[in-house]
């Protein structure tokens, strides 16, 4: 019950003192000197957020963009991809490889603002799929020996897509709110196992390109029109959890999936990403503020570093709920 109260009380400011004595946080007035001598912080996260630039630079976030390339071509930044082309590639039959950032890139970023004594929190991809949150880690733990007096802080979310870009919306909120980056830190760690990701997919050949499913499987579900369910587990680590038949059908199950998990939609921004196929990515999201009447609905489009594995078509959904 405690876990219901404190996820409503994120979203409505009236609960703040609930939310407050549930997590041991600071009530408005509380530690008021230590917050007004605490360093200006920024948010970081790498673009295995899916955030769009629009996105980022709206909620004032930089991105550490992660690598990729077409057909062992020369590596392409993630944040330079024309994504109807990537996807065009893929349909023709191109292949997409990916990789993490490396330190160097992490360092670079991340320098710029702790050598003017910014803070910084970086909310970064699943361990589970990517090196790249352990790169930000290190590179954290490195330049805090070089800058003792500011807070680098990293958080490996767990997540990916734009249920990492949910978990990063709700850190720019939180901290649009006046809450200092521990609090915010603290509150990311203590429960980003309740953002609950749900895909499906059109095409199992880049499941199985990527071991998610045997050739056998992918070539029978194709026949047969078989669309799994997947959704990311608390390890960070995309699995299958069903499967559909047909497009519309799968479609639905990302609505019965949230319906069966999610804590006060009314109060939430959902997220949801998409594999170049806006119109059902729209639909969905129609079904989605018909069933639940959330504050928003956010649609964005899967970039390289997710969409070379999961191929064009792949449909998700991200939400609060009670357990992954």
């Amino acid at each position: 019950m405690q876990k219901l109260i404190a996820f409503s009380a994120v979203f409505c400011k009236s609960s703040f003192v609930s939310y407050s004595k549930i997590h041991k946080l600071p009530v408005r007035g509380a530690k008021k000197e230590e917050k007004e001598m605490a360093n200006e912080y920024v948010i970081i996260t790498d673009s295995g957020s899916d955030l769009s630039k629009e996105m980022a630079a709206e909620w004032g976030v930089k991105v550490v963009p992660l690598s990729y390339t077409m057909n062992d071509g020369e590596p392409i930044p993630g944040d330079q991809a024309d994504l109807k082309e990537f996807y065009a590639a893929l349909r023709a039959g191109g292949k997409a490889t990916t990789s993490a950032a490396n330190l160097e890139d992490f360092t670079k970023v991340i320098e710029e603002y702790a050598k003017e004594g910014t803070d910084v929190l970086y909310i970064g991809f699943s361990s589970g799929l990517s090196s790249t949150a352990s790169t930000g880690r290190l590179a954290c733990s490195e330049l805090s020996e070089k800058y003792p007096d500011v807070k680098l802080y990293a958080v490996d979310t767990l997540c990916a897509s734009l249920g990492q870009g949910m978990i990063v919306h709700i850190a720019v909120q939180q901290k649009k709110e006046g809450k200092t980056i521990d609090e915010v830190r603290d509150w990311l760690e203590a429960n980003k196992l309740h953002l609950c990701h749900h895909f499906t997919v059109d095409d199992l050949f880049f499941l199985k390109r990527g071991g998610r499913v045997s050739a056998a499987t992918a070539v029978v579900g194709s026949m047969l029109a078989i669309k799994p369910l997947l959704h990311v587990d608390n390890a960070g680590k995309l699995i299958s959890i069903g499967k559909a038949r047909g497009r519309k059908s799968s479609i639905e199950g990302l609505v019965k999936a949230c319906e069966a998990t999610v804590i006060s939609p009314e109060t939430q921004t959902m997220f949801i990403s998409h594999g170049d196929c806006e119109d059902e990515a729209n639909a969905l999201a129609e079904m989605i503020k018909a069933k639940f009447n959330p504050v928003d609905v956010k649609v964005g489009c899967i970039g390289p570093v997710i969409g070379a594995h999961s191929g064009p078509g792949t449909l998700a959904l991200f939400f609060l709920g009670s357990e992954r």
